[in-house]
């Protein structure tokens, strides 16, 4: 037969039973705070995460810094400068004209300059004027042959040979007929200026020729202006006289001596 508890026994036990139900309700609300912590730390990531995306969305990727654009003439140097000079503004006007007038010993030869033929030609001619380079200096080559009639100017030395210490590309002319002497060469019609250039591509300079009678070329030579028909009275004169034939590649000296004594520069037309 058992015992039945006292009182005090009674007590003991009722205590205990309170105190592991205090300890279960207190592990209880210490899961559920892990757990409501563990939800909103998700939740903040989540929120981070796609506002992030949005704003990668919205923004895209970084654009790299665009490349400077080359300049639009490349003058490169070349043999030493026949006579001091400084490299024309490599990004000139490609519109406008400009009128050049070449005080020479046998007269005046005005021209008119296209920038739009040949833009980066016509920039280093006006550059070399405005600085001198062709003032006191001789046209030493003259053409009187059937089908190339010119006088060729611009080398401060006289050889043929010099130039301004810079070399840049050609600009082929647009339009030029075919020369009815050769289906394969242009018609560089009487009047026309046009840039001088070796055989190499990338050499022209600062010489030029004058065409007093129609010639035929290949269509390489820039054509940068025309000239006046004053100017064109004074280049029949010179022809007239004939040359010496002392240029193996054809012509030579002009019999009547033509000094070039200032390269004046009138103000660009817009």
């Amino acid at each position: 037969m058992s015992a039945v508890p006292t009182n005090e026994q009674r007590r003991k036990a009722a205590k205990r039973k309170l105190e592991r139900q205090i300890e279960r309700r207190a592990e209880r609300a210490r899961r559920r705070r892990q757990r409501l912590t563990l939800i909103s730390i998700v939740g903040v990531v989540a929120v981070v995460a796609v506002a992030a995306g949005i704003y990668l969305a919205v923004s895209g990727p970084d654009e790299p810094e665009p490349a400077a654009a080359p300049p639009a003439c490349q003058y490169n140097p070349s043999e030493p400068a026949a006579k001091p000079n400084t490299p024309p503004d490599p990004n000139p006007p490609a519109t406008g004209t400009v009128d050049v007038t070449l005080q020479t010993s046998q007269g005046a030869i005005p021209m008119t300059l296209d920038r739009a033929s040949a833009p980066c030609a016509v920039n280093a001619v006006v550059s070399l004027a405005q600085q001198g380079f062709y003032d006191d200096t001789p046209c030493p080559r003259l053409v009187t042959s059937q089908g190339l009639q010119v006088l060729q100017c611009g080398d401060p030395t006289g050889s043929g040979a010099g130039g301004p210490g810079y070399q840049y590309a050609e600009e082929p002319p647009q339009g030029l007929a075919p020369s009815p002497l050769s289906p394969e060469a242009a018609n560089y019609s009487r009047g026309l200026v046009a840039m001088a250039k070796s055989s190499q591509p990338g050499s022209t300079g600062s010489q030029f020729f004058l065409v007093y009678g129609d010639s035929a070329l290949p269509p390489e030579y820039s054509v940068v202006g025309r000239i006046a028909t004053e100017g064109l009275g004074v280049l029949d004169r010179i022809g007239a006289g004939g040359d010496d034939g002392s240029n193996q590649a054809g012509g030579g000296a002009p019999r009547i001596p033509v000094q070039i004594q200032r390269a004046v520069v009138s103000a660009p037309a817009p």
